[in-house]
């Protein structure tokens, strides 16, 4: 992989970006001052708060995702609780399956995510060019350094059992301290609590905002008015366990997902708006070029990968473009975007295609944006769980149909007597049985005499299965017209993951002036950037007041956010300081000014200026900020403008 590089191309030094997003407040580490408060045992890692311009930021991307996808889209929005019910997340499955692999240092009691350490250790090793955990370790030879490639190249492929082989052959060890690890087994995310002063009723911090969702399909699916196919969005806080949170805002145990869930016909997998995405060409990263150890991805359209089948359906390819289309939109360098499909290993119980949206920073590429077909596995754990049918139910164009299908009836009579409190539950599980299975206890009904079914909640008795004998229970097949096709949605799954998508924005946008480390900028673009205008006065004198309240205030109605700096420093400094805030734009009030009215507007990233009158120059912004202008346009038709004492010197 080659080394990061800023906006310019130079080599990024990450100690010099991190002094800017310190110096200039856009996140710090949650209880900082704790952390020298004596006998403080608490664990603050991995928990982050966001300062004045990283919650601006966060909102600006927001605000652009809601625009860019629930309004673009048509999204019916929701916001659903983050305390969720236990019986709901085992029904999804994350209390069995939601576990990362894990390995204890056990002389220093410290905990590491396996595939993170295998990864990190193999990778140093190939930068060092050294085969093994020391300094003296021999040299690299280029069949192992090949080998090494390999894994990492399809390292998300690696189950527990799998990554503790690897440790063991090339004597992976703990970096911190060259300590031997233990071998990896599952720890779940979630943070599990209870509810109420019983402590009897347990439950988890959602670890995605998906569920919510689902259990609200019905609902959605009636304030649609019926129609398929639709989208839900949820934008919240979700919370995962993390084994060893680093990388700042990379690995966090909380954090801001905005996620979508379309729901489609499982045999309609079209989409209206494909024709839109087709041309568009991702950089694909798809399963056979990893398990074949390679790590560059393919330039492909996406009509070529919908054809060939490398990406599985036209709602999934749609969604992948809109996806690159929001990431370029908010400013991520697009040499530095790419598409991996998930592995078999690595894919969620759930998904039977799933593709990441990564970005390249100086952690080396990162998750931002999962792209998952769910298949209708949510939906259909849930109400078979509940026994709530979450279905379409849609008129049959062609008419009515003959249909043969299994069927089961109780005896209403002897269920009640025979259950008493348990005859809802049986009753549930009974009507959720789907065809396959119906034929199947049919013919063991007949031959013996009697079946279990497994129900959905346990008995009172604390089982999970019912004996149910001929007398009580008819299974038999029947012919019937139908004029209406039921069917349970598959769902398309777009998950962002705010908080990374920030951080690696601001990696990608970050550079310094030629021959200048110390004048760093953030090219963010203005749909984003924090403040849009800053207000510079060309000194302190109370005369400027009332003219940068006004230019202020004017900004303010066309809803511009700016930021006035009447500070003792020179203006180079001024806006060398918001430069590192990423503000795009700035007006300079001057004497002239005062004599004429006329302004300057002043560009980030060229530091070249523009002057005219106060009302061109504040439209101009307006039209900067709307998209309607760029600034080359605004250059050609404002005269240029440079005076000694009011550039970046």
């Amino acid at each position: 992989m080659a080394p990061m590089t800023t906006l310019k191309g130079d080599p990024f030094d990450r100690t010099l970006f991190e002094s800017v997003t310190k110096r200039r407040f856009f996140f710090t580490e949650s209880f900082e001052i704790y952390r020298v408060a004596p006998n403080f045992q608490g664990d603050n890692r991995g928990l982050y708060d966001y300062g004045p311009p990283g919650c601006a930021l966060q909102a600006n991307i927001v605000d652009l995702w809601r625009k860019h996808f629930v309004l673009e889209e048509n999204m019916l929005e929701l916001d659903c609780t983050v305390i969720t019910p236990e019986p709901v997340l085992k029904t999804s499955g994350h209390v069995d399956k939601f576990a990362d692999w894990m390995c204890k240092d056990a002389a220093r009691g410290e905990y590491l995510r396996a595939d993170h350490l295998v990864e990190n250790v193999l990778a140093s090793r190939l930068a060092r060019g050294v085969n093994g955990p020391s300094k003296n370790s021999p040299k690299l030879d280029e069949a192992t350094a090949a080998e090494y490639q390999n894994i990492l190249a399809k390292i998300d492929n690696y189950d527990g059992p799998e990554l503790g082989d690897l440790i063991t052959k090339f004597d992976i060890r703990n970096p911190d301290g060259n300590g031997e690890v233990l071998p990896p087994m599952p720890f779940n995310l979630m943070f599990k609590s209870t509810v109420g002063p019983s402590a009897a009723a347990p439950v988890y911090l959602r670890p995605e905002t998906a569920q919510g969702q689902f259990l609200n399909f019905r609902k959605l699916l009636d304030f649609n008015q019926g129609a398929m196919p639709f989208a839900s969005a949820s934008i919240g806080k979700s919370y995962r366990n993390e084994i060893s949170p680093r990388s700042g805002l990379l690995r966090v145990r909380e954090f801001l997902m905005a996620e979508i869930e379309h729901y489609v016909d499982p045999e309609k997998k079209e989409h209206e708006r494909f024709d839109e995405v087709t041309q568009l060409r991702l950089p694909l990263l798809d399963k056979g070029t990893q398990l074949a150890g390679q790590t560059t991805p393919r330039n492909v359209s996406i009509e070529d990968a919908v054809k060939s089948g490398t990406i599985d359906n036209e709602t999934l390819g749609y969604f992948l473009g809109r996806i690159m289309l929001f990431l370029l939109k908010i400013g991520v360098d697009p040499s530095k975007i790419r598409f991996r499909q998930h592995l078999d290993n690595e894919m969620a119980h759930y998904a039977c295609d799933c593709w990441d949206a990564e970005l390249l920073t100086s952690y080396g590429w990162i998750e931002c944006v999962g792209c998952a077909d769910r298949s209708a596995y949510d939906l259909t754990v849930h109400s078979k769980f509940t026994g709530t049918p979450l279905v379409v139910k849609e008129a049959l164009r062609t008419g009515p149909v003959k249909v043969e299908r299994w069927q089961a009836s109780l005896d209403k009579k002897l269920v009640g007597p025979r259950f008493k409190r348990d005859a809802k539950a049986v009753q549930a599980s009974v009507e959720a049985l789907d065809q396959p299975l119906l034929e199947k206890l049919a013919t063991e009904l007949n031959t013996t005499g009697s079946v279990t079914v497994d129900t959905a909640t346990p008995l009172a008795d604390g089982s999970s299965s019912v004996e149910l004998s001929r007398d009580l229970l008819t299974i038999q097949k029947v012919t019937r017209l139908e004029t209406v096709r039921e069917y349970t949605p598959n769902v398309i799954e777009p998950s962002f993951g705010i908080g990374r998508i920030l951080y690696c924005l601001l990696e990608q946008v970050y550079w310094h002036r030629p021959q200048d480390v110390a004048r760093a900028v953030l090219s963010l673009p203005l749909a984003v950037a924090p403040t849009k205008v800053l207000i510079v006065p060309i000194s302190a004198q109370v005369q400027f007041t009332p003219i940068t309240r006004k230019l202020s205030s004017r900004l303010r109605a066309f809803g511009i956010a700016n930021n006035i700096d009447s500070s003792g420093a020179s203006i180079g400094k001024r806006y060398a300081r918001n430069d590192e805030l990423g503000t795009p734009l700035g007006i300079t009030v001057d004497f002239d000014t005062l004599a004429n009215g006329s302004i300057t507007l002043r560009e980030r990233d060229t530091t070249s200026q523009v002057r005219g009158p106060e009302d061109e120059v504040l439209q101009a912004v307006k039209n900067l900020v709307d998209g309607t202008e760029s600034w080359h346009q605004i250059a050609g038709r404002l005269a240029p403008f440079s005076a000694h004492g009011q550039n970046d010197d």
